[in-house]
């Protein structure tokens, strides 16, 4: 940071300083990825443990397990000492969404959607929101996408449609597939607006507890309370880890890393998640390795290099710049006094005498 005055003595009373920074945007470190990249290696080597309940009622399997979530979660707030802030107003708004789109709606579409597609259409599907994250993230924060952020996810994306497959389907299952990569972008883009105020803890809590309760009447309306019974012992045992494992450690981690990366870069981690996925397979047993598999690993790695590795782009930096000045023309168009503006009123304010000072009606042009 650069800050330049001219040697002589001022005076007048400054009310406001601009500032010029010639550095780029900062490059996310270790610790800010690790907790993002880890909450994806745990989502993806569950898939092992969901299979288990293909054939448990989907909506009571899953309101016991953000039920069970939602409880761990307070507990351990309470045991960390981290304060949960209620929300209020609006915040309602998009903690909800989250909660009915990222968890309720998600679930429901990746399960319908497997009755009219293959697994891997919906899992291409899925991997996309790398893209929509860098496109749509920036944009709904006033900034311009990065144009390194936006390569790089898409290959992440080619990376991840080589390790899971293409994959075919009905109108129905294609449909299924765009609601699932929809509520997985909104899974994370409805979290932004109030992440600064409730933190990953915060959003976390209120999301699971929000979408426990959404699952629990869908689940009475559709299923009964009789859909509890029938879960056998080891669907019971796959919903304690999915909650434990996935929701409680997955949630706060993945929360974490939006806050510290932004949407548009951390959705790039969300690659990760197939590569965990097709690993797990083939140490399980259920998946044999391909060429085509490690070249889709390779592809997404090299994703991540690109992204989330190297030097700032200078070209964002001279584009964002250049949005400041178009921000500021805006001001003198509207008129609208800018820092320069008032600076200078100020400074011939401070020249003229008692008797002559401006009216700084004047910059209302």
């Amino acid at each position: 940071m650069h800050w330049t005055f001219p040697w002589v003595h001022y005076s007048g009373r400054v009310s406001c300083v601009s500032t010029v920074s010639n550095r780029g945007p900062a490059q996310p470190g270790p610790r800010a990825i690790a907790p993002g990249a880890l909450g994806m290696v745990l989502v993806g080597s569950s898939v092992a443990v969901s299979a288990t309940l293909t054939t448990a009622p989907l909506l009571m399997a899953q309101a016991i397990r953000y039920s069970i979530a939602a409880v761990v979660l307070v507990a351990l707030a309470r045991w960390r000492r981290v304060p949960i802030t209620m929300p209020r107003g609006r915040e309602w708004l998009w903690l909800a969404g989250i909660a009915a789109t990222g968890l309720v709606l998600f679930n429901i579409a990746v399960v319908r959607g497997v009755a009219h597609a293959q697994p891997a259409m919906i899992a291409v599907a899925v991997a996309c929101a790398p893209v929509v994250l860098g496109v749509l993230g920036p944009l709904l924060q006033g900034q311009v996408p990065q144009r390194k952020i936006v390569v790089a996810a898409i290959v992440v994306t080619m990376g991840a449609v080589l390790v899971e497959g293409a994959g075919h389907g009905d109108l129905a299952g294609i449909a299924w597939a765009v609601v699932a990569l929809a509520t997985e972008a909104a899974f994370t883009l409805l979290a932004v607006p109030v992440l600064g105020r409730h933190g990953a803890w915060g959003v976390s809590v209120h999301s699971v507890w929000l979408g426990a309760a959404m699952f629990t009447v869908l689940a009475l309306i559709t299923e009964g309370p009789a859909a509890a019974a029938r879960l056998s012992t080891a669907e019971l045992g796959a919903i304690a880890y999915l909650a434990a494992g996935v929701t409680v450690v997955a949630f706060v981690l993945w929360y974490s890393t939006v806050a510290a990366l932004g949407p548009g870069r951390v959705g790039l981690l969300t690659g990760i998640a197939p590569v965990a996925a097709a690993l797990t397979g083939i140490v399980t047993g259920s998946r044999a390795p391909s060429p085509v598999m490690w070249a889709g690993i390779g592809v997404v790695l090299a994703g991540l290099g690109v992204g989330l590795i190297g030097a700032p782009n200078r070209g964002e930096t001279h584009r964002q710049s250049r949005s400041r000045t178009r921000r500021r023309s805006r001001r003198h168009d509207l008129g609208l006094p800018t820092c320069h503006d008032k600076l200078r009123l100020a400074d011939s304010q401070a020249d003229a005498g008692p008797g002559e000072q401006h009216d700084g009606r004047q910059l209302q042009r």
